[in-house]
């Protein structure tokens, strides 16, 4: 330990060499392979986006779990909350990208329930990058140019004052715009929305505006926060974990599933290509 009581890094003039020297290269290497992909395959994808790839219908909804932004700060020896900030920057790249693609439905997963328990700071620094990131996207011109609807789901009534005021400020901005629709999940939790749509469905029983009978699959999706919204074709998560995490449970019933070992803040336009080529490659059976 040093005087301040703050433990010693035995790596850090190694994170610092890798940070300044060895990671530009590597990111060098990778530009040049992901560009070459691009030119490759970009325009083929755009085209099965527009046609039906042999019979098959082009993703209308992708839903993204953000995930790897504290381990891509700690790769590079930066600060846990250096993180969030290079991944909120990320978000824009991802919203344009799924434009250029044509996907009408984009919902990312920003912050869940149970990430209010991590450190103060950290949650400080998310809360002011939505704070920030809500407003920026709801000034950029190319939001407006092309109709992009920006909308926020999950208990928003958890977040800072000044964070759903950002948030009500870009859904006002955006309300009129249906070209392109890009939720964010943020306090949101999937058994927690499962949990406030059985309670909305059992107070119109109680006070008798639905039947017990009534209640079926398209009862209880009309309950939920994407009650107007159809099931995501695919779910993409970054970093390489391979689970859901309390994301969309109800309505990743068919939802195909794409993981890819890229922390978020490194995730380029090859990635998500290479996701969207693999969706249209499989069988969806839909259980039958």
């Amino acid at each position: 330990m040093t005087e301040k009581n703050v433990p010693v890094d035995p790596l850090f003039w190694y994170r610092v060499f890798y940070r300044e020297t060895i990671y530009p290269i590597i990111r060098i290497i990778h530009k040049v392979y992901e560009e070459l992909y691009i030119a490759l395959f970009e325009g083929s994808t755009r085209k099965m986006f527009v046609t039906s790839y042999g019979g098959k219908t082009p993703p209308q909804h992708i839903a993204i779990i953000m995930d790897g932004n504290r381990r891509f700060a700690k790769k590079l020896g930066l600060k846990v909350t250096q993180g969030h900030v290079y991944g909120k920057d990320k978000v824009k790249d991802l919203a344009r990208w799924c434009r250029e693609l044509r996907i009408p439905i984009v919902t990312v997963y920003a912050f869940s329930t149970e990430n209010f328990n991590r450190k103060k700071e950290e949650v400080d620094t998310l809360m002011k990058q939505f704070q920030i990131a809500f407003r920026e996207f709801a000034d950029d011109p190319d939001v407006h140019k092309y109709g992009v609807r920006i909308r926020a789901m999950g208990n928003i009534s958890l977040l800072p004052e000044e964070v759903q005021e950002s948030i009500r400020y870009a859904e006002e901005k955006t309300k009129n715009y249906n070209n392109f629709i890009f939720n964010v999940a943020v306090a949101y939790g999937g058994r927690e929305e499962i949990i406030e749509g059985v309670k909305k469905i059992a107070r119109e029983v109680k006070e008798g505006k639905l039947s017990i009978d009534d209640i079926d699959e398209e009862v209880v999706s009309g309950s939920l926060y994407t009650s107007d919204l159809p099931d995501p074709d695919i779910i993409i998560r970054t970093s390489g974990e391979e689970r859901i995490s309390n994301f969309l449970l109800w309505q990743n019933a068919y939802s195909e599933l794409y993981f890819t070992d890229r922390y978020f803040p490194e995730l380029s336009k090859a990635d998500l290509l290479k996701g969207m080529r693999a969706f249209l490659k499989r069988q969806r059976r839909f259980g039958k």
